[in-house]
């Protein structure tokens, strides 16, 4: 029971962080991305190919996967420069099936469908974090990390100048702001922290392939953001929770048919995002706080 709880408690703890990075352009700029799970992806194959070839050190990895996804999320934000609103979710979805075509076909670097196997255990300054109780320390730090350094962002300048942008672009641009390069620094930060989900879940499972890395899964991060509450800083936590804990209540109900979890599952999740966009659409945290 107890290896179960620390087991779901480090995966509500990696999807958190991914439903974080994507409220901070969602929420906070107004930008609607498909794509964050070839973001994820891209952070966990870089991730888990240093562990493989060079070494299972984090402060190798971790940096390697966030350079990675920033790197990746220029082809995303270079349309955000000319682009917005359903234009831009277009381009995501674009980037997302691309993504997971190259993923699924490049074997050299994510082993094609067949995925990477046996990665090593992280270790942090020579001490392998192998232990499950170690590895969720670790996800809650990077959490914690991920919190604070968005909360400081969205506290400064930059922060103010994207929920500008979020509430009138034409508006922000007449004042002189720079919204283009705003517009895609908040991209390329949001998916290099994004990066750093991809590690740990890399390092977690020891094994990744690209069913990951789906257009579902954006779908399920987004769902984290909408539910939890779009532009607050404890909505996506709440989000991620909800979302992460219903499979698991699922699995207890007897009364179920097993072989059809999975589609329960995303009747659930699209019961429960109409509901709230009836009654709370700001969501659980957004429209209680914000109003929103």
């Amino acid at each position: 029971m107890l290896s179960y709880v620390l087991n779901l408690a480090t995966l509500v703890c990696i999807n958190a962080v991914l439903a974080i990075t994507l409220n901070f352009i969602m929420g906070y700029a107004g930008i609607f991305s498909l794509a964050h799970a070839v973001f994820f992806g891209v952070g966990a194959y870089a991730a888990a190919n240093v562990a493989l070839h060079v070494g299972p050190s984090l402060l190798l990895a971790v940096p390697a996967a966030m350079a990675a996804a920033a790197v990746l999320s220029l082809v995303l934000a270079l349309p955000a420069l000319r682009v917005r609103g359903e234009y831009f979710v277009a381009a995501s979805l674009g980037l997302q099936v691309l993504g997971a075509t190259v993923f699924a076909e490049w074997k050299g670097a994510t082993g094609g469908l067949g995925g990477l196997i046996g990665i090593p255990p992280a270790q942090l300054f020579g001490r392998e974090l192998g232990d499950p109780a170690a590895f969720l320390a670790l996800s809650l730090a990077c959490l914690l990390m991920v919190v604070g350094l968005t909360t400081l962002l969205l506290n400064s300048g930059f922060g103010r100048n994207l929920q500008a942008i979020r509430d009138s672009e034409s508006a922000a641009h007449a004042f002189g702001k720079n919204v283009a390069a705003i517009k895609t620094l908040s991209v390329v930060i949001s998916s290099a922290l994004t990066g750093i989900a991809g590690a740990l879940y890399a390092f977690y499972l020891g094994f990744i392939n690209v069913e990951s890395f789906m257009l579902d899964n954006s779908v399920l991060v987004m769902a984290m953001v909408i539910i939890g509450g779009t532009g607050t800083l404890l909505g996506p936590i709440v989000g991620a929770l909800l979302l992460m804990l219903l499979p698991s209540l699922f699995s207890y109900m007897s009364f179920l048919p097993q072989a059809e979890i999975g589609a329960i599952q995303q009747i659930a999740y699209g019961l429960a995002m109409v509901v709230l966009m009836m009654l709370r659409p700001g969501g659980l945290v957004g429209s209680a706080r914000s109003g929103r």
